[in-house]
This record gives structure tokens, sequence and C-alpha cells, in this order.
């Protein structure tokens, strides 16, 4: 039998909290980075901060970054810290080599009302307000500022995340994103905070979404130890040509992401997951959401 390691050699990690960051974090861009590469021959990372633009973070850490076998990429998120919609803060963080733009995750409405009080989540090293962004006008369609930032992304062939809003929402999105010829979109974690359910999610998908899950949540040696069958459920109902595996790991006090990989990757082939369809949920798709398909 193939090791779970060579089986998933080549990856790519599109949700890594690897720091700078407002919250407390277990090691660097730069160290999460290498720490993908030597253990499991990861191609690249992307690295997200709710709060800032990681791109800048990345060009800091050139020097550490250099030589390394994987490749660190960064974006930026429409919260509060940035300014919420704000088309000026997207087209630096794209012009500058970001990959990824995600729409409002702790700032958005839906996010709010499932962690009024910011539980569930570290507690920030500095003190954070937090107010909802909204990405409509008052008479309920899309803010201009919005259009301009899916212009920004279809026109670099960026990632466009979902963020952390509701259902409907995402879908009325990305219905307008696809319009304008954005072509890699994805929605985190569907049924934790989105609270999407499989039939929501194939529409998501029709309009040519990719759903990513989190081995952090499946990890039973992590903090959450959801029930893997779980996973697999979604994987079947989705398609694994439609499905992403991310770690979303990074926070300090959790488990590495490439440990998290290893062993849910191994219940999903105890579960019944084909080796060919574990490498395109965790390599090839993931790969063309980063624009590395060469």
């Amino acid at each position: 039998m193939t090791a779970i390691s060579d089986i998933l050699w080549g990856s790519v990690d599109l949700h890594v909290h690897s720091g700078p960051s407002p919250f407390p974090r277990r090691f660097t861009h730069a160290e999460a980075a290498r720490d993908a590469g030597e253990r499991l021959g990861m191609r690249g990372i992307l690295c997200k901060s709710h709060h800032h633009n990681t791109v800048m973070d990345l060009l800091s850490m050139k020097d550490q970054l250099d030589g390394l076998s994987c490749r660190a990429f960064g974006g930026i998120a429409m919260n509060n810290q940035v300014g919420g919609v704000n088309p000026f803060a997207v087209e630096m963080s794209l012009r500058m080599g970001g990959k990824a733009v995600w729409l409002p995750t702790f700032s958005s409405g839906r996010h709010i009302d499932c962690h009024p009080e910011g539980t569930g989540f570290p507690t920030a090293t500095v003190e954070l307000r937090n107010v909802e962004v909204s990405i409509r006008k008052e008479d309920g369609t899309l803010l201009d500022e919005l259009h301009d930032v899916l212009g920004l992304v279809a026109e670099s062939g960026a990632l466009l995340s979902g963020g952390h809003m509701d259902p409907d929402s995402i879908e009325e999105v990305f219905t307008e994103a696809k319009a304008r010829g954005v072509r890699r979109l994805i929605v985190s974690h569907p049924n934790f905070v989105i609270g999407a359910q499989p039939e929501q999610a194939r529409r998501l998908v029709e309009l040519g979404s990719y759903v990513e899950h989190e081995v952090s949540m499946y990890d039973p040696e992590g903090t959450k130890k959801w029930d893997p069958k779980i996973l697999k459920d979604w994987i079947d109902a989705i398609g694994p040509e439609h499905t992403v595996l991310a770690s979303d790991l990074g926070q300090a006090n959790r488990e590495l992401p490439v440990d998290a990989f290893l062993r849910v990757g191994e219940i999903l082939l105890d579960l019944g997951v084909e080796e060919k369809d574990l490498q395109r949920m965790t390599r090839d798709n993931p790969a063309f959401l980063l624009g590395l398909e060469n």
C-alpha cells in the first residue's frame, strides 16, 4: 500500500493562518512554507490573515523564503482593518503579487451572528474593533466598490473566496463574479459558520466554485474532532472534482497543518476515498485555484 505521505506529496494548502497576525500564531509564513515543503513536498501555501494584506509580509520575508521548495502566496480579506470592501487595498495587494481576495470573514454579518463575542477563536494580542462590513447599498444592490473588486480579481486571475458570508450572499456575488470573468472561486468550510447545505453548495459549484473543507475540523488529534464521516458525506455529495482539502491551521497551541493532512488523509482512505481523488482534492484542484497548474 502506498504511504500516505507519498499520496499527498505535492499538495497545496489554500488556508494557512501563519504570522505575523493580531492573533497568536504557531509559526511565521516562512516557517510554515519550510515545514510544508520539507515534510510533505507541498508546492505552495496560501497565507491568510483576517486583518491585513499578507503579500507585504511575504515580500519582507523574501530572504527567508528564497530557496524553499514550497512557495508562499498571500492575499487580502475585506474586513474592517483594510477598510472593508476597499478596491484600492485590493488593487495594491493583487498588483504586488497577491493571489487571493476573501470576501468579509470576521466582519461579515453571518460571522458576527455566529460569534457575537468572538467565541471559538483565539484572543487577539491587541484590542480590535469589529462591525459588520456590508456588501450592499441601502437599496439592497451590490456596492459599486464590490463591482470594482470583482473587476480587479478577474483582471489578475486571482482566487475569490466567499469569506464567512451566508450562502445566499455568496451565490449573489459569485453569480456576478462569473459574469465578469472570474475563473477561480471557492467557499470555505460550508458547514461551519457559513451554514450551507449540500444543495446550496451545489448551486455554487454550478457557478464554477470549489468547496473547501478543513482537515483541522476532522483531525482526531486536533481541537475540533468532528466525525470524519461528515467530511466523506460532503465529498460524496459534491464530488472530489469540485472539492478542496485545506488545513485552516497555524494558530498557536494547535496541530501543524502537515500532521492534520496526514491523519485525515489516512482516515479518508479508510472510509473509501480513492487515492486519485484524495490527490485531486489536495493537489490538483488547489493548484488550479492558486494558478499553479503547470
